[in-house]
């Protein structure tokens, strides 16, 4: 369920503490958060994060499109590392299957098509 409106989104205290820290600096640190449900604000925008996805901190630097979306969508927490062999020869064999059928290999000769239709004209 979205939270309420009138609440505003939801920003984590120490993360707008250390934007307003970094806001005078000029060499921007990227700030480390475990705060994936925090949601990024107009003032994020420039700033580097290091987000935290359960194993190691993914770097992210926020750009005007990540407005309004939750720190954790930029940090995938999950790495998909390919199916099985097994499937992997399943889909081999498969598509070697499909070959002659696309090729041509299955068609019909041009006689037998041009019988049926007489047989069928008789009909």
């Amino acid at each position: 369920m979205a939270r309420s409106i009138w609440k505003g989104p939801f920003v984590h205290p120490s993360l707008l503490k250390k934007i307003d820290k970094l806001k005078g600096q000029t060499g921007k640190k990227p700030i480390k958060t475990w705060s994936r449900n925090s949601t990024i604000i107009p003032d994020f925008v420039g700033h580097s994060f290091m987000i935290h996805n359960g194993k190691t901190f993914i770097p992210i630097t926020i750009s005007e499109e990540m407005v309004g979306h939750k720190l954790g969508e930029f940090a995938p927490t999950r790495i998909f590392k390919g199916h099985t062999p097994a499937d992997k020869k399943a889909a081999a064999d498969g598509a070697s299957a499909a070959k002659p059928a696309a090729t041509g290999g299955t068609a019909k000769p041009a006689a037998a098509t041009a019988e049926k239709g007489k047989d069928n004209a008789k009909k």
